[in-house]
């Protein structure tokens, strides 16, 4: 059974309330998969719940299956055993229900910066200068005003992620998959874009559900944090984050900030520790 572990809400501000009726859940997911006629299972019972508007961090230990939960929320698997529900929709009817960003940015090397981010629009049936006209009004939001015509070569790591996100916000779905979005970038870049991220998630009203590998990153971003073991993948807390937004690069520094760290690293570490006593 999961630890719910709650920060001590005295000594940090409120977190922004962010109600309403459940955007995903997952209940009792399971995923095996057969490798060479031995089963592996990779995620283990694992229950979940992202309400609208939320945003919810998935930590673990590498290999615990928090990419594969991902793909199952996005129906690009199914799973073993266990249901999976988008805004209500039933388990059958969750592909498309979501927009998905992998690791890679998955930009065509072919395609200019707008022609990219139109992608999700024409496969919904516009024409290729309709779905040019919607991405290039929307572009602006996400910093690439100017970049219309760039190629995917001439930009940088984080212009390439920013144009990644845009086209996965116009698949038009208000809940957002997102795994690991920032991993490939340095320091400095992943700091300003994590502030960055955290702009387009409220301008949009955007229901997220991410991974990632960088505590401080869980922390800086997530209304709250889902902490997996080791495989097969389990949830082994759930650590509300009530700090107030906007969250500046300086509540890093914070007693309030250390003390989270301290509790996640240690859920962290205790999921981890399960492989050992398996």
């Amino acid at each position: 059974m999961a630890v719910i572990e709650r920060a001590d809400a005295g000594s940090l501000a409120p977190a922004r309330a962010r109600g309403g009726a459940g955007a995903i859940d997952i209940a009792g997911v399971s995923k095996t998969y057969s490798i060479d006629g031995t089963p592996l299972r990779v995620i283990d019972d694992v229950n979940l719940h992202v309400a609208t508007g939320e945003f919810v961090t998935i930590v673990g230990p590498s290999g615990c299956g928090k990419s594969t939960l991902l793909r199952l929320v996005a129906g690009l698997e199914e799973p073993s055993a266990g249901n999976i529900s988008i805004a209500g929709r039933p388990m059958a009817e969750r592909m498309n229900a979501c927009g998905y960003m992998p690791q890679r940015d998955m930009l065509l090397p072919w395609r200019n910066v707008v022609d990219n981010a139109a992608l999700p629009l024409e496969y919904r049936g516009l024409s290729r200068g309709e779905a040019r006209r919607e991405a290039a009004a929307l572009l602006d939001r996400f910093g690439l005003a100017g970049f219309e015509r760039a190629a995917p070569h001439a930009l940088s790591g984080g212009m390439r992620q920013r144009v990644a996100l845009a086209r996965t916000a116009l698949t038009g779905r208000t809940v957002l998959l997102l795994d690991e979005p920032l991993g490939a970038l340095d320091a400095l870049t992943r700091l300003d874009m994590q502030q960055w991220l955290l702009q387009v998630w409220s301008q949009l009203g955007s229901t997220v559900l991410l991974v990632t590998h960088d505590l401080d990153e869980a922390i800086i971003l997530s209304d709250r944090i889902y902490v997996m073991s080791a495989r097969p993948g389990r949830i082994v807390a759930e650590i509300q984050v009530p700090l107030a937004r906007p969250r500046p690069e300086s509540l890093v520094a914070s007693a309030g900030f250390a003390g989270l760290k301290g509790r996640l690293l240690d859920a962290v570490r205790a999921g981890s520790g399960e492989r050992d006593r398996k």
